[in-house]
């Protein structure tokens, strides 16, 4: 679920890089474990930092000054297989053809293949497991093949074509072919977002452009007037304003599906992607969950007290118990420096980061029957604890409930939840799993009430597989069979990454 980020400045003297790094910072919640900016200056050289952390240790103020030019991408990752190197932090570079840069969000679900192809058949090497870098390298082979000193807009469009009909994922990238051009698109069924924008330049009379994962980070700079990319299609924004952008459907739309987790959990409330506000889909998990709630429980005349899990379950939790009509307390405190749970690398480590970033306030639990409403749940290590603490603060009861229905298959399309077997829900019935969790009830939000809080006139189907098992792009048990092992080869440290690519650091030591 990674971000991405790309912006060329209408001021050919100004320089990109202090907003691409304000930009980051909005989607910094996308993803904590790397960052990296990549920009163009003058005579189509590439500058690049990067690194693990988040934006504000990567790129400091000394780093910052070497970042120069009017054009640049960024990018804040968020680990999909378990792997963390800095090897592996984004955006990619490869010098030929052209000089090209790209950063990617997702997952190709037929690496095995690709890589077998980039090294019997291009002979390209590919230095890491990243699929992004893969990604990039099937981009770089299909503009090779027209083997041109200068190309046009249009070799980048054929380039693509063969992009979309080479990898199976889903995927939104952004890129640069060094003092040429910014190009963003998206996978043909529309899987990870991607927006595009417009700001007028009042002192050049001319327009910026950012592409961005999150409309959110666009009405922060002032980029009033954007739009989604449609799946399949690309946009090329060019250096130097010659022309406008030019937007292209390269293949069509397989279909429109967009990763319905982005509206349950990845996405910031405050932003709208694919024409759909992710605030009033939370809101409407809520007034569904609160149906759900009193469906199980016979009423809701046992229950005492909503609270939510911070954060991002709270605009549902607090919909929720208006519709019950019920009074919402905030139980827990949550200490802010502490990272997501769900991807730390082992079981212990999790549990001791739940005490660490989550305090009960036992005030608010004494002798009370407590609903807890939570974005989601997938190990259940995070929501056995939080009912521990529950419990340990005064409560009688602890029923908790999910704004998402249970998740028992594997996120494939760039997200690293678990092996499906460490899926509480995994083959557990819900009283199998209230015994896993030690609650006195488990409510899920069906899967269909799900997708009638976030669908719109235009979008009416979204991608389900982590609850279901049926990916939009087909069977991929090859490819959860490839993610196992890979993870169970990171956890052995088997596959020792470098602690650096060849990549360019221009801005600083490391």
């Amino acid at each position: 679920m990674c971000g991405i980020l790309g912006i060329v400045l209408a001021d050919q003297e100004a320089t990109v890089a202090p907003e691409l790094f304000d930009g980051s910072l909005f989607l910094q919640h996308r993803g904590q474990d790397a960052a990296g900016i990549s920009t163009c200056g003058d005579h189509g050289r590439i500058y690049q930092c990067k690194g693990n952390g988040m934006a504000r240790d990567v790129f400091t103020s000394s780093r910052m000054q070497g970042l120069v030019g009017s054009m640049g991408i960024a990018h804040l990752r968020y680990p999909t297989a378990g792997s963390s190197a800095n090897s592996e932090a984004q955006p990619f570079y490869v010098n030929s053809p052209y000089g090209l840069v790209m950063s990617h969000n997702g997952n190709l679900v037929n690496t095995g293949s690709l890589r077998r192809y980039m090294d019997e058949t291009v002979h390209r090497h590919i230095n890491t497991d990243s699929d992004s870098e893969l990604l990039l390298n099937v981009f770089a082979s299909e503009l090779e093949k027209h083997n041109k000193y200068r190309i046009n807009d249009e070799d980048i469009f054929l380039a693509l074509e063969g992009v979309y009909r080479l990898c199976r994922g889903g995927y939104a990238c952004v890129g640069m072919v060094a003092g040429y051009a910014m190009f963003g698109f998206r996978d043909p069924n529309g899987i990870r977002p991607l927006l595009y924008g417009e700001r007028f330049n009042k002192e050049t009379g001319k327009t910026d452009y950012m592409l961005a994962s999150e409309s959110v980070v666009l009405k922060a700079h002032g980029f009033t007037k954007f739009r989604d990319v449609k799946p399949g299609e690309a946009v090329l924004v060019p250096k130097n304003n010659e022309h406008p952008p030019v937007f292209k459907q390269v293949v069509p739309v397989n279909s429109y599906r967009p990763d319905i987790f982005e509206y349950v959990y990845f996405a910031r409330p405050d932003s709208i992607l694919d024409g759909i506000s992710v605030y009033h889909t939370r809101l409407q998990m809520g007034v569904k969950l609160a149906q759900r709630v009193q469906k199980v429980l016979g009423n809701a005349d046992e229950i005492d007290v909503v609270m939510s899990v911070p954060d991002t379950a709270r605009t549902s939790a607090l919909q929720c118990a208006i519709e019950l009509n019920k009074p919402y307390r905030e139980g827990f405190v949550k200490n802010r420096y502490v990272g997501r749970t769900f991807i730390m690398p082992n079981q212990k480590e999790r549990v001791s980061s739940v005490r660490r970033k989550l305090n009960a306030m036992e005030s608010e639990f004494q002798g009370k029957n407590v609903l807890i409403v939570d974005d989601s749940i997938v190990r259940g290590t995070t929501s056995r604890e939080i009912i521990h603490m529950a419990k340990e603060a005064g409560a009688k009861k602890v029923f908790f409930a999910s704004a998402a229905p249970p998740i028992r298959f594997n996120h494939i399309y760039g997200i690293d939840l678990a092996d499906t077997k460490q899926l509480v829900a995994y083959e557990r019935t819900d009283e199998q799993i209230e015994k896993e969790l030690h609650c006195d009830k488990v409510i899920y939000q069906s899967l269909e009430d799900l997708v009638d809080c976030c669908k719109s006139d235009s979008i009416t189907k979204f991608e389900v597989g982590v609850f279901n098992g049926n990916y939009v792009t087909g069977v991929e048990d090859g490819y959860l069979q490839e993610l196992e092992e890979l993870r169970a080869k990171n956890k052995a440290h088997s596959n020792a990454k470098a602690a650096v690519d060849i990549g360019l650091y221009n801005c600083g030591d490391y």
